[in-house]
């Protein structure tokens, strides 16, 4: 039956103008909401509001008009990265190195410091997680750089990004630091609002004393934009520094490389960014790869790609490295980038709840993003060592056993582990928090021919325990397993109730 002529059925157009309409409406609302935040702030705040929050405002902006939701890839387009833009470490080790003090002093170190240690069950910032012999990541990363600086008579510097949760913590633990040689600064990445996913609206209410809950630092992304803004960027650039290294504070491996800042200061073509890719296993399936794409290399992350093509991207054969977040980036070029307005990243949506069961958005972009934006992007396939990441108490029983031994603040893996990767290692939840990952263990086992542990349930483990090749334990519900002391277990499966008494 054919509808009435009167009654118009809508088109396609209709629709689409409907949804552009109601996009432009929410962002004419939320800007007035912005300036409403501004206002609630002190007067000397008020200006650094407005300047972050007009960052956001863009970022707002792009999430509704660009339809960021949907993949932002077209999967039949993915070309593989050209053989020249991904270059094997083992060619730079060809390099002769006879001024590392002249090429030191032209690198900044740069550890995103922002991310709280909260997933291990520790308060403050996860730089203050202690790792290895006491000492903590932050301790750690200052000890590389002072052996740096004093081997080769340079002063390369660390700068921190810190989020709002960590920043002043951070700031009374520095003091600690007064007596090294390592020139350290710290500034704030940007405080964002959360987005009430139904109204699309803050759901801060003010700047200043604001539940922290309302807002977030928007991910890595941001640290272009917050590192030009604080000056220091200006600051590095006159004091003639040309590159800043980037990682995650908590990626152990990811120690100064002179092979790589040879390359990036001397190669005949000039690199402004390159990223640090290593060999892809089935621990890795969900890390960002390199690709060609319209032209231009590109970081593909999973949250890009279309759900039919998931299963491709995991593929350890048709994507074989991933991305360490281990970047090199010429310091002179982001200033270009961010004052030309050319720096692209794609937009991560974060849907969260809070704790009062509002549904909200954070709007995120990653730092290895920005490599579409740079000339002359690189990524160099580097060994598996420089990809050393201490993200869960699993990782930490590795960084903390034989497997490595500590030298200066630099992890070397033990030179008796018979080959370079790192056991598969996963902890069951009783493990979780960092104290009860201690307390289970009278000493950490020997791991040094290991290749796979899964531990599940009351599990303890005595001292002097020996784990080889694959070994999985698991205690089922009220049960315990106490592993004896001076253990060797050698692919073995213990499972059941097995309690030591103690006599």
């Amino acid at each position: 039956m054919n509808p009435p002529l009167n009654k118009r059925t809508p088109s396609q157009t209709d629709i689409a103008e409907f949804k552009d309409l109601t996009k432009r409406d929410a962002l004419t609302r939320l800007q007035k909401s912005l300036n409403k935040l501004v206002m609630t702030g002190q007067s000397q705040s008020q200006k650094n509001s407005r300047t972050e929050l007009e960052g956001y405002e863009q970022l707002f902006s792009r999430y509704l008009l660009d339809n960021v939701d949907q993949p932002s890839i077209d999967w039949q387009d993915i070309l593989p990265p050209p053989e020249d833009t991904i270059i094997p470490y083992q060619k730079l080790l060809e390099t002769n190195i006879d001024d590392a003090k002249e090429l030191l002093n032209k690198l900044i170190v740069v550890k995103l410091n922002g991310g709280l240690g909260t997933t291990m069950g520790c308060q403050g910032p996860k730089s203050v997680i202690s790792v290895r012999s006491g000492l903590t990541f932050l301790d750690l990363n200052i000890q590389q750089l002072e052996q740096l600086n004093r081997t080769y008579g340079c002063d390369v510097p660390l700068v921190l990004m810190n989020s709002f949760n960590t920043h002043e913590e951070t700031e009374k633990i520095l003091q600690k630091y007064s007596h090294v040689s390592v020139k350290i600064y710290n500034f704030n990445q940007s405080k964002y609002p959360r987005i009430d996913r139904e109204t699309l609206l803050p759901v801060a209410t003010s700047i200043d004393g604001s539940d922290n809950a309302c807002w977030y630092p928007p991910g890595h992304g941001d640290i272009y934009q917050a590192f030009y803004q604080s000056g220091l960027l200006d600051q590095f650039i006159e004091q003639g520094k040309e590159y800043m290294f980037l990682s995650n504070i908590d990626n152990l491996g990811a120690t100064v490389d002179l092979y790589i800042l040879k390359h990036l200061l001397t190669d005949e073509t000039s690199h402004e960014f390159i990223m640090e890719v290593t060999d892809k296993t089935r621990a890795d399936i969900k890390g960002g790869t390199l690709i060609q794409y319209q032209e231009t290399l590109r970081l593909l992350e999973i949250a890009q790609v279309p759900k039919e093509n998931v299963d491709e991207f995991k593929s350890v054969s048709k994507f074989r490295i991933f991305n360490t977040n281990n970047l090199w980036v010429n310091l002179p070029a982001i200033k270009r980038v961010i004052e030309d307005k050319t720096l692209q990243m794609e937009i991560i949506v974060n849907h969260k709840t809070m704790d009062n069961g509002l549904n909200v958005i954070q709007l995120e972009t990653a730092s290895g993003a920005a490599i579409q934006s740079f000339e002359g992007a690189q990524g160099i396939n580097v060994p598996r060592r420089r990809f050393l990441p201490v993200k869960t108490t699993s990782d930490l029983l590795l960084v903390m056993s034989n497997l490595f031994t500590l030298n200066r603040g630099n992890l070397v893996m033990n030179a008796k582990r018979s080959f370079p990767s790192v056991p598969l290692v996963k902890l069951g939840t009783s493990f979780i928090k960092v104290k009860d990952f201690l307390s289970r263990f009278q000493s950490i086992p020997d791991c040094l021919e290991l290749d796979s542990l899964t531990v599940s349930g009351d599990v303890t483990f005595g001292k002097g325990v020996s784990l080889r090749g694959t070994v999985i334990i698991i205690a089922n519900h009220g049960d315990r397993i106490d592993i004896p002391a001076g253990a060797i277990l050698e692919n073995k499966i213990v499972s059941g109730n097995l309690r030591i008494l103690e006599h």
